[in-house]
């Protein structure tokens, strides 16, 4: 079988950052895959489940309510491997297009406080598995990456 793609990273040099994973035509339009890479991979630990659930349904919940990306927002997740996050938006785009959205979304993780969106037994199937500060923490350390990013962390490096 064919490696996919996002095993042909090299996770040992890729630092946290914001990076586009890759671009999938589907009919005429293009949907855009972005990386947010919050932890260093195989150097520092990994977000646990309960942080990374509440920030699915913190940013998931912002996304989808943002009034210029809205109808672009095809999906937002977490990676496998608990270190970032996967958003794809439908329409061709670079890292730099998208960098005041998502650093807008994790300054609302960030400051969130209060009951999460959809942590209840009706909504979510699995509620209690949340963690509200270890989110508020991912989100404060991500979106101070974002402020201050740079073109080395918008762009995979071989």
């Amino acid at each position: 079988m064919e490696k996919i793609t996002s095993f042909t990273i090299d996770h040992i040099k890729l630092e946290p950052g914001l990076y586009v994973s890759r671009k999938d035509k589907v009919g005429a339009e293009t949907i855009t895959t972005f990386d947010l890479r919050v932890t260093n991979p195989n150097e520092e630990p990994v977000m646990n489940t309960a942080e990374i659930h509440t920030i699915e349904h913190l940013a998931a919940t912002y996304l989808r309510n943002d009034p210029a990306w809205k109808d672009r927002v095809i999906y937002f997740g977490p990676m496998g491997c608990r270190t970032g996050f996967y958003l794809l938006l439908a329409g061709d785009y670079e890292s730099v297009d998208v960098v005041e959205l998502v650093k807008a979304c994790f300054e609302f993780v960030r400051d969130f406080r209060g009951e999460v969106p959809g942590a209840s037994a009706k909504d979510c199937g699995n509620y209690l598995d949340m963690n509200l500060p270890m989110a508020n923490y991912w989100g404060r350390r991500y979106a101070a990456l974002l402020a201050g990013i740079d073109r080395e962390h918008l762009i995979y490096h071989e």
